[in-house]
């Protein structure tokens, strides 16, 4: 028990599996809690009010002791429940009357497991508080008719629960879930994401985090008519998920990646506005039909395994703008329609004009780098904020920034 308490993601048989294989079970354990924290900070926020308490219903009463707020439209009250910072406060509402049970269960269910942690235990769970919350949200799925308007299950260790998570998966479909965060705590970090999730076909929003997504073989089936974002973070997948997911997803405006590895990309989309990948380990990135497309951003990418490049292609994108960060440097090659961009590389194919904003991401202390940012900026003529991050040098520094220049 000693060992376990100092683990938040793994037992002691995980750990003591990673000793043996020389690495240290505690920097595994931080780095996953780093990434787990990431994911989380880019969760959307759950469409409830954090001031408001259950309380206030009983001290709105009336001096008369008259019952006023229960004469309150349908309607009216659902929504109150609703926008309860927790669903045990909404559940809570049930125990006034009967007629408040009627309420809570008209009510579509907002439920981020969250809430069900216990205070006692601390933050973050551990695998030895994962069984109360599992069991927690199991009677709450089952308990409540639907419909379910917003879910977020990020607190349990999926490993020991897959049962659950299959049952979880089936009242998720029957309810009609709209906006879904399925987040695993690890370890391992390759259990294996249900495509039944992918039949779900009433999500408008979907973040899943820390899975082995099914393969390109099991989404044939798949239709997403009403998707509008999607994330994925730190999710193990094999090429070309993505872009099956893009393909079956006709309204999808946002989608955002992060933490992935060896992802290639290759976007085609009459719907895509906004295209964020962080903390990505990217081959291949090509906007290849993308007519809505506004925003592609490209943050703080890892290092490709061999020294290769990250390949960056824009093609037929006529509404891209704001863009970045490109880094003009060996670590990535850029490509209007055709044409690789280096320096000397200007003409009418090169150009995008539609980019009014543009962020790089360059060492000016080595030349190479110094020569392509004229070369990049010649690509986007019309931009008219440029935002630049100024990486630090691990190379002998050079005078390359003349006036000329």
């Amino acid at each position: 028990m000693a060992e376990q308490a100092r683990f938040f993601n793994m037992d002691p048989a995980t750990a003591a599996d990673a000793r043996r294989k020389g690495c240290d079970p505690h920097t595994l354990d931080q780095a996953a809690e780093s990434m787990l924290c990431y994911i989380y900070a880019n969760l959307p926020s759950l469409p409830v009010y954090e001031g408001t308490r259950l309380a206030a219903l009983a001290s709105s009463a009336s001096p008369d002791g008259v019952d006023r707020i229960s004469r309150l439209p349908p309607e009216l009250l659902s929504n109150i429940v609703s926008r309860l910072p927790s669903v045990k406060d909404a559940a809570r509402t049930a125990v006034l009357s009967s007629h408040w049970r009627r309420v809570w269960l008209s009510t579509p269910l907002v439920l981020a497991d969250a809430h069900l942690h216990p205070e006692a235990c601390g933050w973050p769970p551990t695998p030895a508080t994962s069984p109360a919350v599992t069991a927690a949200v199991s009677r709450i799925l089952d308990a409540h008719p639907g419909p379910f308007r917003c879910v977020h299950l990020v607190c349990s260790h999926m490993s020991a629960h897959r049962a659950r998570l299959a049952r979880w998966l089936q009242l998720l479909a029957a309810k009609g879930v709209q906006d879904l965060a399925l987040v695993n705590r690890p370890w391992p970090r390759d259990v294996p994401l249900p495509a039944t999730l992918f039949a779900v076909t009433t999500l408008t929003r979907l973040y899943v985090g820390m899975w082995t997504l099914p393969g390109t073989a099991a989404l044939r089936g798949a239709s997403f008519p009403h998707l509008r974002e999607l994330g994925l973070g730190c999710v193990e997948m094999e090429q070309g998920v993505v872009d099956s997911l893009v393909a079956r997803s006709p309204v999808l405006e946002v989608l955002n990646i992060l933490g992935c590895k060896a992802v290639r990309l290759r976007l085609v989309s009459q719907s895509l506005r906004c295209v964020q990948i962080s903390w990505s380990r990217m081959e291949d990135v090509a906007v290849v039909k993308a007519p809505l497309l506004e925003r592609l951003v490209l943050f703080r990418p890892c290092k490709i395994a061999g020294g290769m490049s990250t390949r960056l292609r824009i093609g037929d994108a006529p509404k891209l703008h704001a863009f970045g960060y490109l880094e003009p440097g060996p670590g990535q090659v850029l490509k209007v329609r055709d044409t690789i961009i280096m320096p000397g590389i200007a003409s009418a194919s090169t150009v995008v004009t539609s980019v009014k904003i543009l962020s790089l991401n360059v060492c000016f202390g080595v030349r190479s780098d110094v020569q392509m940012v004229p070369t990049f900026l010649r690509c986007f003529p019309n931009a008219k904020r440029l935002h630049i991050m100024s990486k630090r040098c691990t190379e002998p520094t050079g005078n390359y920034l003349t006036l000329q220049f």
